[in-house]
């Protein structure tokens, strides 16, 4: 069977020269917001990571870490209080437009249809309806979405939701996408075979990825690297290189090599879940 003409993500093939400088350079960054009792809260502290072009990284670490509040840094919704953030080496590049950023929910609008929600993002740039249309029909059918573009969100499976929402951050995207826990609110069932598509999907695109999850097994299945943060303020306490070849499927996580590493990474999340505010209880 041909495969299907998926557009590459900016930056994918590009030569080894330039891929020596990262695509994102997080260098000691620190965020403080004000608490409810007038005293500064810090969310997270002297945060260092980097993200290659095509690389899929995932980032780990208990409840109230500050993993959100960094993705929403890097999509430029939000400015840190100190340190810096380089998209290809330019720590003064506009950041705001230039991630595809997905939230922990679908957030899809229910009077729009699936293609309509899809494109969302494309119109807020100002691309035209008819163009944003066609770029988003030609994505539908490898997203296994053939034939709902007219369907609203309440006739749609979760999993199928999750698809449109993917889908409308693949359109919007120019150079990244963060992705934040996208497959959380989802049935074991559905999330796995989610995960599936997303590996098989990520490699068509060529895409540069940066994932949030609770999920060890998911990073050690999706990622190249994954790095864990500890309580508040959150900051990197452990990187690890996933030694996986790709394409990857979910029975290899069975590996010795892969146990020991998930084994490392648990304790270190299980560590810093016992450290942060009430225990682990939230």
């Amino acid at each position: 069977m041909a495969q299907p003409n998926i557009p590459m993500m900016p930056g994918a093939g590009e030569p080894a020269s330039a891929l020596a400088t990262p695509l994102l350079d997080v260098r000691d960054v620190t965020m403080r917001f004000a608490g409810t009792n007038g005293k500064p809260v810090t969310a997270l502290a002297n945060v260092s990571l980097h993200v290659n072009t095509g690389e899929f990284v995932a980032l780990v670490g208990p409840s109230g870490c500050g993993k959100s509040t960094l993705l929403s840094i890097l999509a430029g919704l939000e400015t840190p209080t100190a340190g810096a953030v380089a998209l290809r080496g330019d720590p003064a590049a506009r950041r705001l437009g230039r991630a595809g950023y997905m939230p922990q929910r679908d957030l899809l609008l229910p009077w729009r249809t699936a293609l309509g929600n899809a494109i969302t993002g494309l119109e807020a740039r100002g691309t035209p309806r008819a163009e944003a249309r066609d770029r988003a029909r030609a994505l539908f059918e490898t997203f296994g979405l053939d034939g709902f573009e007219r369907s609203y969100p309440f006739t749609l499976s979760g999993g199928m939701r999750q698809r449109v929402a993917f889908a409308r951050t693949v359109l919007a995207a120019r150079d990244l996408l963060l992705l934040d826990e996208p497959f959380g609110a989802l049935d074991a069932l559905t999330r796995a075979g989610l995960q599936r598509w997303l590996l098989d999907i990520w490699g068509q695109l060529g895409a540069t990825c940066l994932l949030v999850t609770h999920d060890v097994e998911e990073a050690l299945l999706l990622a190249d690297r994954v790095y864990v943060l500890t309580a508040r303020p959150g900051h990197v306490r452990l990187e690890q290189c996933v030694p996986l070849e790709r394409p990857r499927r979910p029975e290899m996580l069975a590996r010795p090599e892969l146990v020991a590493l998930k084994a490392e990474l648990l304790a270190a999340l299980v560590d810093e879940v016992a450290a942060a505010p009430g225990g682990g209880d939230a």
